[in-house]
Formats: C-alpha cells, sequence, structure tokens
C-alpha cells in the first residue's frame, strides 16, 4: 500500500504547484473543474493502464500509448513545480520579512504573503509547453526521424585490400513497437542506398517475445545482401527475460525462435563466435559476443568468441551493450580494433548539436552512450538504435543508420 501511497503524494503535489500557475493566469472557477476533469480521466487511465499490465504479454501498444501520455503529462508539471516552488521560498523570504517589519516598527499591514506575479505564472506555462511540444513531436515525428551518420576510421594495421571498406551498423530494432510500416520501408530503403560492403546488426531485434518480429520478416528481408555478407548479435531484449514465462520450456522455445529470425531475414548470427571477411588473399576477423551488460544478463564469453582467431589479425567487434567494451574489451589483452554497440538508445531524449553539444540524462550511467569515442588506440561506435522502447518516441536523439569507412593509415588533420 505503501508503495502505491508515495508516487499518490508526489503527484498531487507536483499538480497542486502546476495548478497554481493556471488559475493565476485563467481566472474563474471553470479553471479548476476543468482541470481536476482532465487530471481525473488521465490518471485514471494511466492507473487501469499500468495496474493491468500482463507481464506474460509484456510491452504492447496499450503499454507504450500510456508512457508517452505519462510523460507529456508528468515532464510539464515538473517545470511548473519548478517555477512555482521557486517563487513560493521567495514569497516566504518576502512575507516574513513583512512581518518583521510591521510586528515590530509599523505593525499596520494585515496580508505578509504576496500575490503570485501573473508573469512568472506566464513564464512558468511557456517553459512547460516546450518539453510538452518537443515530446508531442517526438511520439508522431521523431521516432522516425532517421538520420545516416557517416565517420571515416585510419588505422595503420588495416590490411591493404581493406583501404575504403565500408561497414553499414544498425542497432535495437524493437519491432514491436512499430507502428507504421511506411515509415520502416522508408528506414530500409535508407539502409539499402548505402551501398556498402557489410551490414552490421547489434542487438535487441524484439523487445521480448518472437512473434513480434513476425509481421516485419518481409520488411527486413529486403535489405540487401551486400558483398560480405549480413552479420548479427544478440541485446539483452532478446532472451525473453522481461515477461513472466509459464514454463521455463516456452520461454527456452521463445530463445530459439528469437534466434531464428535472424536467419529468416539472412543475417548470421554469431554466438560467442568469429568469422572472416576475406578480400585479395587479405582477411580481418568479424567477432560477435551474446550480451554483456555490467548491469544485464552477461551471456557474452569473449575469450571463447576469439578462440579461433589470430591475435595479429584486424578486429571489428559486435557487442550490444557499451559498458562491456568500458570493463571488459578496451583492458583485454586482445587488441579490438573497432567495436561496434547500441542499447543506449542515448534515452531517446537529449540535445545534440552535432560536433558541438550533445547531452542525455544517459551519460550519468553510460561513459559511453552515443556516437564514437577512442581509446588507446581502440574505437567504439554507440549506434543511437533504430527502433524505440517505452518511450512510444525520440527527442533530440535521432534513429540512426551509421555508415564506417575504414582507411589505411594515420589520419590527417
Amino acid at each position: 500500500m505503501l508503495r502505491l501511497l508515495i508516487p499518490a503524494l508526489i503527484f498531487i503535489i507536483i499538480d497542486f504547484y502546476a495548478f497554481q500557475s493556471v488559475k493565476t493566469v485563467f481566472k474563474g472557477p471553470w479553471v479548476f473543474w476543468v482541470y481536476l476533469l482532465i487530471s481525473i480521466v488521465v490518471y485514471g487511465y494511466l492507473a487501469y493502464i499500468f495496474l493491468n499490465y500482463d507481464r506474460s504479454v509484456g510491452p504492447n501498444a496499450a503499454s507504450l500509448r500510456a508512457m508517452g501520455l505519462f510523460l507529456l503529462m508528468f515532464v510539464p508539471k515538473v517545470v511548473l513545480l519548478l517555477v512555482m516552488f521557486g517563487e513560493d521560498i521567495i514569497r516566504l523570504f518576502v512575507g516574513g520579512y513583512n512581518y518583521l517589519t510591521d510586528n515590530f516598527f509599523s505593525g499596520t499591514s494585515e496580508k505578509y504573503l504576496p500575490s503570485r506575479r501573473l508573469f512568472l505564472s506566464k513564464l512558468a506555462l511557456g517553459l512547460a509547453a516546450i518539453p510538452f511540444a518537443s515530446l508531442l513531436y517526438g511520439i508522431f515525428k521523431g521516432k522516425y526521424n532517421f538520420k545516416v551518420l557517416k565517420y571515416t576510421l585510419h588505422f595503420d594495421d588495416l590490411p591493404e585490400a581493406f583501404d575504403g571498406f565500408k561497414l553499414t551498423q544498425i542497432s535495437d530494432i524493437h519491432s514491436g513497437s512499430f507502428d507504421s510500416r511506411e515509415e520502416i520501408e522508408y528506414a530500409v530503403d535508407l539502409i539499402n542506398e548505402q551501398d556498402t560492403d557489410v551490414i552490421l546488426f547489434t542487438g535487441d531485434i524484439v523487445n521480448t517475445k518472437a512473434n513480434e518480429m513476425d509481421p516485419w520478416i518481409d520488411t527486413f528481408k529486403r535489405i540487401k545482401t551486400p558483398q560480405f555478407g549480413k552479420y548479427s548479435v544478440l541485446g539483452n531484449h532478446d532472451y525473453g527475460e522481461y515477461v513472466t514465462w509459464p514454463t521455463k520450456e516456452a520461454k527456452d522455445a521463445n530463445f530459439e525462435e528469437i534466434k531464428g529470425i535472424h536467419e529468416k531475414i539472412d543475417f548470421k548470427l554469431l554466438l560467442n563466435e568469429s568469422d572472416y571477411l576475406e578480400k585479395d588473399g587479405e582477411r580481418i576477423a568479424l567477432v560477435g559476443v551474446e550480451n554483456w551488460g555490467k548491469s544485464f544478463k552477461k551471456a557474452g564469453d569473449l575469450n571463447k568468441a576469439i578462440d579461433s582467431i589470430s591475435s595479429n589479425d584486424f578486429k571489428i567487434l559486435l557487442s550490444h551493450d557499451p559498458s562491456h567494451w568500458e570493463y571488459e574489451v578496451k583492458s583485454h589483452p586482445e587488441h579490438f580494433h573497432l567495436t561496434l554497440s547500441g542499447h543506449t538508445h542515448g534515452l531517446q531524449f537529449g540535445i545534440e548539436i552535432p560536433g558541438v553539444f550533445k547531452w542525455s540524462p544517459v551519460q550519468y550511467v553510460y561513459k559511453q552512450w552515443a556516437g564514437l569515442y577512442n581509446e588507446a588506440s581502440q574505437y567504439i561506435n554507440v549506434n543511437r538504435g533504430f527502433g524505440f522502447h517505452a518511450y512510444p518516441g525520440r527527442v533530440g536523439i535521432w534513429p540512426e543508420i551509421t555508415v564506417i569507412e575504414l582507411k589505411k593509415g594515420t589520419q590527417t588533420a
């Protein structure tokens, strides 16, 4: 019971302060009743969805809509809370000063606490409109605002035959969240337009269950197979661990079906193993591990994955969770030239000005959370994700298709 009372109390406080700004700007008794009615309807709907969430089903269209509505209601009200609570602190100081002045000096004032300022209430509503509009845009447009990001990386020890070799990376499809075939078809066309040498997918093909991908098999099968093939690894969502299964056998069967999806869309799934890409008598090693996350499933076995390759090989590693690179890969005795990850989605929320500024709350959890990083002559690219999960939208952190060109030699300024 206490678990429900505390959130309810928090929402009441937030709503109380949000209403202060509304009633200051919009006069009349109708304001309270309209605000109250909207709040009751929305919170009632959210309570119904979340209290009836079926862990045997997992995330679905209803839960995604509910999360989107919750954020649309909650985030702007938090902005209102910050402004109005800040004003209350100032009002208390002013009221205290008035009280002391009147009682010890003039004693003529009957009202110590000043009224709320109309200007501050209008300012609060204006500021709250920014996240509201952004979240709304993210739900209807941002989640399919696909971007192709291109990088050129230089390596002195890259085999000569692979100078100019291009790879395309996608990650975090989360097919169970899709709601627009037209947009996904467009994104697949965008992948095909890149005309690269190999396509690499770094995990989370579904939210939880294999059947989420059933309507999309033909769509993703349209991704053209380039000269050096299509490869993939598993992500944390591919193990079916975020729902309740009737039996272990049902969970295991789902996992086998998820692994089978990759073959259906012509991707070679690497399960703690390696493969060679060969060209003109030279080769590079492609290493794929199962999910390894500091806070998530640790099924990845890097040593097993590299058992059949040489220390001298140029290595590209596919590993879903970037914390693997931070805690194991970059300090490993073997040198991994390039690691490709995903997982974070950039939290699907943040601010990015390419080459100038990049921020998201997820950076306080993951050191490498979006884009390209370099340490000790080893690179990692953290793809921002193809799909979306939980919040049915994206704000500032757009869905990504990455194209990386490998060049031999040292980068010149």
